[in-house]
């Protein structure tokens, strides 16, 4: 099963969260959409998600009806990628309260912290296969 992850096209840490995922996803579970995209406000749309609550959240996941927000789709993309990265994820049992909290301290953030992009990231050609929101 493919594991949708729809991101804030515009946030630096964001992409830079995207690009790890390929780096380290050999399998080629993973698909991508923007949050900014056609494609990304249909799925959103689709899973009853209001678009300025995924834009603060940052990173949505979505496989088949199941969807991920904030930190539990943070902890979720490291657990889908296996191997060292699924050693964080037990960080999943640490109060969602908590561990929500720390996420959203960092998306309110990201920013400032990380920069903004004036245009959403263009994939290569042998990467848009991968993104749903490029023909």
């Amino acid at each position: 099963m493919k594991t949708l992850v729809l991101f804030d096209g515009v946030c630096n840490l964001c992409n830079s969260t995207v690009q790890f995922i390929i780096r380290h996803d050999k399998a080629g579970r993973f698909q991508f959409a923007s949050q900014q995209s056609e494609a990304g406000q249909r799925i959103l749309q689709q899973h009853s998600i209001p678009i300025e609550a995924a834009l603060a959240d940052s990173v949505v996941v979505i496989e088949g009806e199941k969807v991920w927000l904030e930190s539990d789709a943070a902890f979720h993309i490291l657990y889908r990628l296996g191997g060292v990265w699924s050693i964080p994820a037990v960080l999943w049992f640490l109060p969602k309260r908590l561990r929500d909290w720390a996420y959203r301290l960092i998306a309110k953030n990201r920013y400032r912290l990380f920069g903004r992009r004036e245009r959403c990231m263009v994939p290569t050609p042998e990467l848009q296969k991968r993104f749903l929101d490029v023909s």
